[in-house]
């Protein structure tokens, strides 16, 4: 037999590390070329990574929950093969055995050139990586888990933070005894780790013996639940936490007194990126108040329309095709700045960024190309990134490239702000909540003052690049769009 060791690849963006989400196999299982084997979060996305040969998994040599640096051994797979083989560079694919057919395009291979080196992580407090399986149980190393069900997220500007994880670690107790790896669904794996809990330590009080969200938070709490469904072996354990506070004492959150969110993954690389931005390029913002009521009169007509009725239509989609109409008339306002060669570099194509806030912090994806879209091409990509955020699937190269953003602070009901430039980019403009007020208009016999619907805009631009001047007739051409669309027919 031949025995293949697969290093973590480079999942592509100049990414240097990742941390292992969920194993798909265990030692034991059969893979084919292209099967799924894990999933991997890296600081912009969550990534799954297929098996290059086909053969049996020998071992998983990573935990679920470890940060490990690209080009590190993650998973050895015999692949019935005679002698040795060697493993597969971060950086090549290999080949499937002979006689097998080999798919192209694996995701995540090839690692990226001149991609820098990281320095080695430090764990000066002693403790385990979250999601990482203890010492005193080898045997469960190569437990999987499983993937993370995110919940849905709109076009926003704001995150979501994710369930914190508590600052003292669940305490150790010996596993329940089960056949097979704990039973829980998602979204009850998901709060376990960031609680810190153990479930190979949580009895299950459901059908089947599976792990309920009570049983988890119970067990956190130190609540005896063992002893109560009549498992033993836990008494002890539950006695040493049973001076633990109750949710009551501190009403906020999970009812500690205080919590740790560890900063990685997304919301790392997001913190990284706003303090760059704020802090390299001089942010000027600019408000405009505009009646959008023939706006939304629009998005009612398209609504109704025969060829919009499987897509979703929103004033949103309405500002992105009026973004696309005034970077026309204005480019200057498209474009970055490129310290190194002491140049602005003006971008005649549109790849239009939605800032989306997920479970795991904020992503900003953008649509490829949206220069060259109709009207009903951007509302189906605007779906496709909405769904594929929410799903906690967007990619990489997703959001890689963009060059101008919208923010929609409106889901919230939130009138405007003064938005953060997505680093690489010149401007980004903010999308207020759209109210009912009083609006002076022209009537026959004079100024009338009517109900009428009125947003707000706020857009922040890189002085470097687009002066006063230029983000004014920008901003006011977006505006007089969103007044009336019909100036979309006069400008093209």
């Amino acid at each position: 037999m031949a025995i293949r060791t697969f290093n973590l690849p480079d999942p592509g963006e100049g990414l240097v590390e990742a941390e292992i989400v969920e194993w798909k196999v265990a030692p034991g299982d059969t893979v084919k070329v292209n099967d799924m084997v894990l999933e991997i979060e890296t600081a912009k996305s969550l990534v799954e990574l297929p098996i290059p040969w086909s053969g049996t998994v020998r071992e998983l040599l990573v935990n679920v929950g470890d940060t490990v640096d690209v080009g590190t051994p993650i998973i050895s797979i015999d692949d019935g093969q005679g002698g040795d083989a060697p493993a597969a560079p971060a950086g090549e694919t290999a080949q499937a055995p002979k006689g097998e057919q080999q798919e192209a395009n694996l995701v995540g291979y090839g690692a990226k050139a001149g991609a820098t080196a990281r320095r080695a992580r430090k764990q000066g407090d002693g403790r385990m990586p979250l999601g990482s399986v203890p010492e005193s149980a080898p045997a469960r190393a190569a437990a999987p888990t499983e993937t993370e069900q995110v919940a849905e997220a709109e076009p926003v500007a704001e995150q979501t933070a994710p369930a914190p994880r508590t600052e003292s670690p669940a305490p150790a107790v010996e596993p329940v005894a089960r056949e097979g790896r704990p039973k829980a669904k998602p979204p009850v794996r998901k709060l376990a780790k960031d609680l810190g809990v153990d479930l190979w330590s949580v009895p299950g009080s459901g059908p089947d013996g599976i792990i309920t969200r009570d049983d988890v938070e119970s067990f956190a709490r130190g609540v005896n639940l063992p002893e109560r469904q009549g498992v033993s072996g836990q008494g002890e354990a539950a006695a040493s936490v049973s001076a633990t506070p109750s949710p009551a004492a501190y009403p906020f959150g999970s009812g500690e007194r205080e919590v740790r969110t560890p900063i990685k993954g997304v919301r790392k690389m997001t913190a990284q990126a706003m303090v760059g931005s704020a802090f390299t390029a001089p942010h000027v913002t600019e408000w405009v108040t505009v009646d959008v009521t023939r706006t939304m009169e629009l998005v009612d007509r398209l609504k109704r329309s025969r060829e919009f009725k499987d897509v979703k239509v929103t004033p949103l989609l309405v500002l992105a095709r009026a973004m696309i109409l005034a970077i026309r008339r204005n480019p200057g306002v498209n474009a970055t700045w490129d310290e190194a060669a002491q140049e602005i570099v003006q971008k005649n194509y549109v790849n239009l960024g939605i800032a989306a806030a997920t479970p795991r912090g904020l992503i900003v994806p953008n649509i490829k190309d949206a220069h060259g879209m109709s009207m009903l091409q951007l509302a189906q990509a605007i779906g496709e990134l909405t769904a594929t955020a929410r799903d906690g699937r967007t990619q990489p190269a997703e959001m890689s490239g963009g060059t101008i953003t919208i923010t929609n602070v409106g889901v919230f009901g939130v009138d405007s702000g003064t938005p953060i430039i997505n680093p690489g980019e010149s401007a980004i403009v903010a999308f207020g909540a759209i109210r009912k007020m009083p609006w002076v208009v022209e009537g026959p016999d004079g100024d009338e003052i009517v109900v009428r619907h009125v947003t707000q805009l706020a857009m922040s631009f890189d002085h470097r690049l687009v002066d006063g001047e230029l983000g004014s007739r920008f901003l006011a051409d977006l505006a007089a769009i969103l007044a009336d669309p019909g100036q979309a027919l006069v400008w093209g």
